[in-house]
Parts: C-alpha cells; sequence; structure tokens
C-alpha cells in the first residue's frame, strides 16, 4: 500500500497522542499538526476505511494493528535519521528533527537498513527517545518527568521530550543532555524553579522546562 505524506503524519501523530496517554480526539490532532477540525475529522474518517483506525465521533481515534505497524515505521524512519544527521553529517541536535521531518517519508527501506547497520543498530536518538526494532517493536522506557523528582536522588537524564531548537540550545549549553547524571537539590513551591545538579555544576530550570525533560534513575 502506498500512502501519501499527509496520511503517515496523521498515523504518526495518533499513535504520538496514544503513547502519551491522550485520546486522539479531532481537535488534538488538528492541533498537532496545525489543521482545521474539519481537515483533521475527514482524514481519519478516510483512514478508518482504509483500515487504518477505529474511530467513533466524539471518542477519537486509535489505530489499528496495520497502522500501528506503518506508524512505527515512520516513527524508526524518523529516529534513525536524526541519529544519521547528528554522527555522521554534523548537524546539531537542535537541527536534527525538523531535516528528519522532510526525510522520513521518502527513504527506502533499504536505505533505513543500511543506515542502522552503519550506526551499530541504535536503540536511542539524539534526544534519548527509543527508536522502534525493524520488526515493529518500540522499547519500553522507565522514565518519569524531572518536575517529579525527589530531593538529593541520583538521576540520567534519559529523554528531551520538547523539540523546540531553542529549548535544545538552551539546555545543551547548561548540559542538561541525555546520559548526564542530575540531582535536585531544591524545588521551589507552588511550580516554581527547581535547582539541579549537573555533574558538579548547579542551574536552576523552569517548572514547565522540567515537563519536557524525562529522567531514570541510577
Amino acid at each position: 500500500m502506498v500512502l501519501s505524506q499527509a496520511v503517515e503524519d496523521y498515523l504518526k501523530t495518533i499513535y504520538t497522542l496514544e503513547a502519551e496517554g491522550d485520546k486522539a480526539t479531532t481537535t488534538k490532532i488538528a492541533n498537532s499538526l496545525e489543521v482545521s477540525s474539519a481537515s483533521a475529522t475527514n482524514m481519519v474518517k478516510r483512514l478508518s476505511e482504509m483500515g487504518l483506525v477505529d474511530y467513533q465521533s466524539y471518542k477519537g481515534a486509535s489505530l489499528t494493528d496495520s497502522g500501528r505497524k506503518i506508524a512505527l515505521e515512520i516513527i524508526r524512519h524518523h529516529r534513525l535519521l536524526e541519529l544519521y544527521l547528528l554522527e555522521v553529517m554534523g548537524y546539531s541536535w537542535d537541527e536534527v528533527h525538523e531535516e528528519a521531518e522532510k526525510l522520513e517519508h521518502h527513504i527506502s527501506e533499504r536505505f533505513e537498513e543500511k543506515i542502522a547497520n552503519l550506526l551499530d543498530d541504535p536503540t536511542h536518538d539524539p534526544h534519548g527517545d527509543p527508536i522502534p526494532t525493524k520488526e515493529g517493536l518500540m522499547p519500553e522506557m522507565d522514565a518519569q518527568p524531572l518536575n517529579e523528582a525527589e530531593l538529593d536522588q541520583e538521576y540520567i537524564v534519559s529523554r528531551v521530550k520538547d523539540q523546540d531548537p531553542e529549548l535544545l540550545r538552551y539546555l545543551e549549553k547548561i548540559g542538561l543532555l541525555p546520559g548526564i547524571k542530575i540531582k535536585v537539590k531544591e524545588k521551589a513551591p507552588f511550580q516554581g524553579p527547581i535547582t539541579l545538579l549537573i555533574e558538579k555544576n548547579e542551574q536552576v530550570i523552569g517548572n514547565e522546562v522540567s515537563r519536557n525533560i524525562f529522567i531514570a534513575e541510577m
């Protein structure tokens, strides 16, 4: 089945919403893709007719097994491309997301396999997100948002969710990257800023930023 880029983008968006525990309503899909609610509703109905989603009015969409397989394949393309662009092409980690968005729909399975082999079958992309296997399985992540961390407990940064280039450049500047050890020294009340020890350097970040950083216990 040859699918359009728009169809693949919708499937990937629905997968992402489901993975984050959200209902994939047409409103949330429309907001994620920056399209009108009417356009989102029409496309979801089309995807339902294609057997790629289950859809009920006012209840949202959920991927069928076929839809999930396609979504995971596109996500695998995207995350492999991000790592390839970073490690081979010399892009910075705040540039790779946008570039991979353009390329993910256009590479062949052979090209995907060659990238994976070149990178020694990586398991995570530059932002710490797991890369689905070629068999279509998504590795599980045992992580929690940084704003839920306990005081004086050591953690490792496992993932940065937000792809905003400005935020990524800021996090790189202060050294808050996947694989880095951190410790929460202080949490201001009423969702105030959080004081961190990043390796041996003390930094203060906003609570909203901390919600987009995921950590795992040491």
